[in-house]
């Protein structure tokens, strides 16, 4: 009767210790669940701000390149996405499609040393250029050409301005995180982090590109996309 009864005992232990890691289990996905929708809901919010059209997709992988910064997604030109077009998180600008493939594009993130933005201070109305910084701080972008009397301070919102025609203007791209002025520099040492999450985003929205002849792009792509091959059919 010992026996059986420690037997029993630990059998509802077990039962129990199953039961709290489901409960878990649950809440996890539902509290991972509901960040989603969150996020997905601030994507809509901010397509909505850009009043251009945009196309929700989701991040496949980063690109295994130590000397750049990409990611792929999941939507292409047979889904009407041409290269150029900008690329939000639900934070801001996170990059800009430099390739489409039938059905996934590659991204450039903004902290790639081969992207430029032009950009806005918020606060001030100065305008610059915004070039990646891949390797510092985890990624940043550093404000260039800026003269060391030009009113920045730390925190200072920067925004896309709109001059180049592929971002569409006052998109939230990053905040003024270090701002260094040196004597025999003709110029001041801007740097920004990011808004975006430029590791680890899981979905995103890519704008049409503001200028250009996007319609056209749209139909050349679809032209040159092959069909996606038929599924054959189960043998009996």
């Amino acid at each position: 009767n010992y026996f059986t009864s420690l037997e029993t005992a630990q059998r509802s232990e077990e039962q129990a210790r199953e039961r709290l890691a489901n409960q878990a289990l649950r809440a996890g996905q539902v509290e991972e669940l509901s960040v989603e929708n969150e996020r997905l809901r601030k994507l809509l919010t901010l397509r909505e701000q850009a009043r251009t059209n945009g196309h929700a997709a989701e991040v496949l992988y980063d690109a295994a390149d130590p000397y750049s910064r990409k990611l792929f997604i999941d939507k292409g030109a047979a889904a009407g996405i041409v290269e150029g077009s900008s690329v939000m998180d639900e934070a801001g600008v996170l990059g800009q499609v430099t390739r489409a493939h039938p059905f996934m594009s590659e991204v450039t993130l903004i902290i790639d040393r081969d992207l430029s933005i032009p950009v806005l201070n918020a606060r001030t109305g100065v305008r610059s250029v915004a070039f990646g910084e891949p390797s510092v701080e985890g990624g940043l972008l550093e404000l260039r050409f800026v003269s060391p009397s030009a009113d920045v301070q730390e925190g200072d919102l920067i925004t896309t301005s709109g001059v180049d025609g592929v971002y569409p203007p006052g998109l939230p791209v990053a905040r003024v995180s270090r701002v260094e002025r040196r004597a025999e520099s003709a110029f001041a040492r801007i740097y920004c982090k990011p808004l975006a999450l430029v590791s680890g985003a899981r979905y995103v929205l890519v704008l049409d590109p503001v200028g250009g002849d996007v319609a056209g792009k749209i139909a050349e792509a679809s032209r040159t996309t092959p069909a996606r091959p038929a599924r054959r059919a189960a043998q009996p």
